[in-house]
């Protein structure tokens, strides 16, 4: 029996898709890392090796360099300057009438328009790193064959 154990995901509920993405590159990392396969195999073999050979390094590299070093632009905000969304809020009760469904503004919290900035940048990035990992994951699925040692 194999088992898997995918090292850059924390304990606890994770979407389908990231599991994915995170098992793919864990295999990656896997090979790279135990079975090293540029110490065993001739790469120079031909064109389909060495183009197999240039992906997996880059892939390995921005799997474990690149992507980690992300940065969100929500870092930046200092603890202050996050809204305090209850002050400003009220609840909306479910149909119970217990049970708070979600909140509603009553007025825009102080430095809200610096979060909303910052929001808005944030969401830019989570869109264009979220085609980064599909494309990479798809550059990982067509050389999947030279993975072996």
């Amino acid at each position: 029996m194999k088992i898997l154990k995918i090292h850059t995901l924390k304990k606890g509920w994770t979407d389908r898709d990231n599991i994915m993405l995170h098992a793919n590159f864990q295999i990656l990392v896997d090979f790279v890392e135990q079975e090293h396969p540029f110490k065993i195999i001739d790469w120079n073999f031909n064109d389909a090796h060495i183009n197999a050979a240039k992906e997996i390094r880059y892939l390995y590299h921005w799997w474990t360099k690149s992507r980690p070093n992300r940065t969100d632009p929500f870092d930046s905000l200092k603890k202050n300057e996050m809204p305090d969304w209850k002050e400003r809020s009220k609840p909306v009760y479910a149909d119970d009438g217990k049970t708070i469904d979600h909140y509603v503004f009553i007025s825009d919290p102080p430095g809200y328009q610096k979060y909303k900035d910052v929001s808005k940048k944030s969401h830019k990035l989570d869109m264009k790193w979220e085609a980064e990992d599909q494309d990479n994951l798809i550059r990982l699925i067509k050389i999947r064959r030279f993975l072996w040692v």
